[in-house]
């Protein structure tokens, strides 16, 4: 952990903090503007703007490693939208714990990784990288409000609803 300063550490934990309570946000106020930063169902991909958000602002204020800051931020995404698929659809599971430690292992990934991630490749890469990650951003924005059918975009809130969807 020798690359890992004191600031970005403490940046991480107020990230995570962040996204905790951007979860809440909606339902204390439902507006547009809290709708667009804040999920508005408990569906896995509504979830991912508490990976999405804290982490681009976060990456902005510490100004470092652009592209593997990026890569690491698509990756943290697609790793909580597989393990939570997983282990909500085919396992049923349900477990509050599950999902928290799913959160923060997701911001770790988004948050300390870039800093493990070294080589020409994130510099060749980097427009890509944040090519995908604003369209990842702009992809949250849009289902927002215009959520398509689909298993990641169903809400989970009722009781064993991913065991007995039919999938």
């Amino acid at each position: 952990m020798s690359r890992l300063s004191r600031t970005v550490l403490l940046a991480f934990a107020a990230a995570v903090v962040a996204g905790s309570c951007l979860h809440f946000v909606y339902d204390l106020l439902s507006c547009t503007v809290t709708a667009l930063f804040a999920p508005v169902s408990e569906s896995l991909w509504e979830h991912v703007k508490l990976l999405y958000w804290p982490s681009l602002v976060t990456g902005l204020l510490l100004k470092d490693r652009p592209g593997p800051r990026a890569f690491s931020l698509l990756l943290g995404a697609v790793f909580m939208l597989a393990v939570g698929y997983v282990y909500h659809i085919p396992l049923g599971g349900e477990s509050l714990l599950f999902d928290i430690i799913l959160y923060v292992l997701s911001m770790a990934i988004s948050l300390l990784l870039p800093y493990f991630l070294d080589g020409p490749i994130w510099q060749k890469g980097q427009g890509v990288f944040l090519l995908l990650a604003l369209a990842l951003g702009a992809a949250l924005l849009v289902f927002t409000f215009l959520p398509p059918s689909g298993l990641l975009f169903t809400d989970l809130s009722g009781v064993n609803t991913w065991s007995t969807y039919p999938y």
